[in-house]
């Protein structure tokens, strides 16, 4: 229930009309506390003040139409301008971007804006009384009709706004800007810094705790203890409550394996999760872990770092297509992988084999390291900026800048096997001074990751930094 409470969490912060409801339902309060306020207080008030007299009936209304009619065609016109923007958008940069526009708060809150004013001066308006309607007696809400002016002004000044915000929302660096920072946040909020000399990270002391029954080497009739919980839908794991699930598997004296990780593709009735013993997991149990999976349609940043990076590969990918060939569009988004890599480079990763309180083993996660994240990004945009001669080079400044953030050298051994991958591919798709430049660059690079004191040279050794856009 907390997944699926989290996942309703986001798909409303990334709605389009949640915000704008409520604005609007706070209109509908504030004009009906104002029109209480003028039937208690009265307008005498305004009479006192030269520059603010109470208005007549007529005035009253066609102040109100004016400014009710003229909101409702000014949110028609931003309603259309923002799906302008976001077809463009979607069209340009991808349509995984989609999301990114739809949840961007100035276009929700100018939309509200405009409906709110609207719906308030439309309420007001119903209230206002001339003296051949109401037997002799008129009624202008003045303090409404006053608060209706100023939401006017407000809705000029979120106008203004409007104008600049989206061609400015639309421009790929802050597009990119967007995603980057995002991708940032997320590994500092999940991977600790290393605190000394980094661990190592080929050795995971619960290994030998495994059962026999998850162990390469495990027997049939092992595996034959063994609890399947399946996905009661098909789509994407958007969430998995781990924190839910460790304290199922330590109340029940469980080990779990968790077959999915979110982003990941699940089918209904495909196992989400297998349990040991069997006897020790029973249907109570098994529903309340098939409630620690958030499924949807689509694929989020909930959990899903390889999304965010996913979506600067897809940036970077279309930028470097045939139909586009903007390079420097790639580059951005390499600067920004590089950004990521080189802080998680001195991040730990923690194991994949999660112990409770007590130091038992509890739940086996998919295993992630740092070369998983590097071959996701660098990895992915090899093939595609090898065949450009100013991407490559900017590819290999990117990763010569990842390790001049790196001392752990199994790390700086992956960093230097997509330097030479990519050299073999720009080798083969470049020609005459290109590829010459990209391969003499690698090797520079790798020459310097092979030697002690590798981010001296290479902060001091700037050869390998000539030529980067």
């Amino acid at each position: 229930m907390k997944a699926r409470l989290l996942r309703l969490a986001d798909m409303l912060r990334q709605s389009y009309w949640f915000l704008p409801s409520i604005m609007a339902c706070a209109a509908i309060v504030l004009a009906g506390g104002m029109i209480w306020l003028d039937s208690y207080e009265g307008s005498a008030w305004m009479d006192r003040l030269p520059w603010l007299r109470a208005s007549r009936p007529s005035g009253a209304r066609q102040l109100l139409s004016a400014i009710g009619g003229s909101m409702i065609t000014v949110a028609g016109t931003v309603f259309s301008v923002t799906i302008a923007a976001v077809v463009y958008a979607s069209g340009q940069y991808g349509p995984r971007l989609l999301s990114n526009f739809m949840r961007d708060r100035g276009n929700q809150v100018t939309l509200g804006t405009f409906i709110a004013t609207f719906l308030y001066c439309l309420i007001v308006l119903r209230t206002v009384r001339s003296p051949e309607e109401s037997g002799g007696v008129a009624f202008v809400p003045s303090i409404a009709l006053l608060v209706a002016v100023l939401l006017a002004l407000c809705s000029i000044a979120v106008l203004i706004f409007f104008i600049h915000h989206v061609p400015s929302k639309i421009h790929i660096n802050n597009v990119i800007e967007d995603v980057g920072q995002r991708l940032m946040q997320e590994v500092g909020h999940r991977f600790p810094r290393f605190l000394g000399d980094p661990a190592n990270h080929g050795c995971h002391d619960g290994e030998a705790a495994l059962p026999p029954a998850f162990r390469q080497d495990g027997d049939a009739g092992a595996a034959a203890d063994l609890r399947t919980v399946t996905a009661d839908h098909t789509g994407y794991i958007q969430l998995i409550r781990d924190e839910d699930l460790l304290k199922l598997a330590s109340r029940n004296d469980l080990v779990i394996r968790l077959r999915y990780q979110p982003g990941d593709f699940a089918h209904a009735g495909r196992a989400l999760i297998v349990a040991f013993p069997a006897e020790r997991c029973d249907e109570e149990t098994c529903r309340a872990m098939a409630d620690a999976f958030a499924i949807g349609s689509q694929r989020t940043a909930l959990q899903d770092l390889r999304f965010l990076i996913d979506e600067l590969v897809e940036i970077a990918a279309r930028a470097l297509s045939p139909g586009i060939n903007d390079p420097f569009t790639a580059i951005t988004c390499l600067d920004w992988l590089g950004a990521t890599m080189s802080d998680l480079s001195g991040r730990e990763i923690p194991s994949h084999l999660r112990q409770d309180s007590e130091g038992t083993l509890r739940v086996i996660a998919h295993p992630q390291d740092f070369a998983d994240f590097l071959n996701r990004s660098f990895g992915a945009l090899a093939q595609y900026c090898a065949g450009d001669g100013v991407a490559a080079l900017s590819f290999l400044s990117s990763l010569g800048e990842v390790a001049t953030a790196c001392d752990d050298r199994d790390r700086l051994a992956v960093i230097g096997k997509y330097i030479g991958r990519l050299a073999e591919l720009a080798g083969k798709k470049l020609d005459g001074y290109n590829s010459q430049a990209v391969i003499n660059r690698a090797n520079i690079l790798r020459e310097a990751l092979e030697r002690p004191g590798h981010k001296r040279r290479l902060r001091d050794d700037v050869s390998w930094l000539g030529g980067a856009a």
